[in-house]
């Protein structure tokens, strides 16, 4: 018989069986231990991967019930009135939950009340800016009139996914809470800078730099208030009170933008013509006139001689 030099050549047979049922023993109980640390670390990676579902499903939840933020300073009317020598009412910030105050015009003043909602986005607000807004400025700058903006975000659809409606109206909310006397300059940069329809838009490091560009005081707060997305939960809010405002549907019974006021009554004439909205602001303006003209007390009869 050959010895292998395990000894096992000199075992009996009975002893041979036994040390053969060890050495399976022995492989069975490796095999196990093998097992288990496999089970162990599987189970250890289904946990860690359950706390990260728990952790994302806990952050979803926390952010859906995350109670809405109050809106910028200087919007209480959830826009941003713009009076003589493009000077803008200052006003407290709107608490959430808060309805606007509606701006209220000095009565004994003759200037016209320019109303417009506008969407960053939206390609016939840039065309209406960029046809009107020259004459609308004279105007407010003279005294003439009052300008009020009012952004909403209705076209965010038309970003692919990036948001870019409501992203550049938090922008213009920002500057509106840390630099309002420069708002109407963003306001016109962001129009001069518009992005197509069904492109991303501007990113936010952008919309930081058109401020900037736009002369914008203090530009660092306004840039962390931009990349926060700070005023997100009121931009929604104010949307949701414009498309919802019957005062501002159109014969269809449809919210869109520009919706241009002048002392309340819609401009219904084409973007792009500056003669026909010049007409009308002329008309509203004597139709103002006359108002005041008819509600003014008649001269007391001079005493006979």
């Amino acid at each position: 018989m050959t010895n292998d030099g395990t000894g096992e050549g000199q075992l009996s047979k009975n002893q041979r069986r036994v040390a053969a049922r060890e050495k399976a023993k022995a492989r069975r109980d490796l095999q196990r231990k093998k097992e288990r640390r496999g089970r162990l670390f599987l189970q250890g990676g289904l946990i860690l991967v359950s706390l990260a579902i728990v952790a994302t499903v806990t952050l979803v939840i926390i952010n859906s019930i995350k109670p809405p933020a109050s809106g910028p300073l200087n919007m209480a009317s959830d826009g941003v009135l713009v009076g003589e020598n493009f000077e803008v009412e200052r006003t407290p910030a709107l608490e959430a939950g808060e309805e606007p105050t509606v701006s209220s015009p000095d009565p004994e003043s003759e200037a016209l009340e320019i109303q417009i909602w506008v969407d960053y986005q939206c390609p016939v607000c840039a065309i209406f800016d960029e046809t009107n807004g020259e004459q609308i400025e004279t105007l407010v700058e003279q005294g003439a009139a009052t300008l009020e903006i009012h952004p909403v975000a209705i076209l965010d659809r038309a970003s692919l996914g990036s948001r870019y409606s409501s992203r550049s109206m938090n922008a213009a909310a920002c500057v509106a809470n840390y630099a309002p006397d420069d708002f109407l300059a963003f306001d016109t940069s962001l129009f001069e800078n518009q992005p197509e329809e069904q492109t991303a838009g501007l990113d936010d490091q952008q919309l930081i730099k058109l401020a900037q560009d736009a002369g914008v005081a203090r530009a660092s707060r306004v840039a962390d208030c931009i990349e926060e997305d700070r005023f997100e939960s009121w931009t929604a809010s104010v949307t949701e009170r414009a498309v919802s405002n019957p005062d501002l549907l159109n014969e269809q019974g449809q919210f869109g933008t520009p919706t241009v006021l002048v002392n309340g009554v819609r401009y219904t004439g084409v973007p792009n013509d500056a003669t026909a909205f010049a007409q009308f602001i002329a008309e509203a303006d004597g139709a103002m006139f006359s108002e005041k003209s008819s509600s003014s007390p008649s001269p007391s009869p001079a005493p006979a001689p």
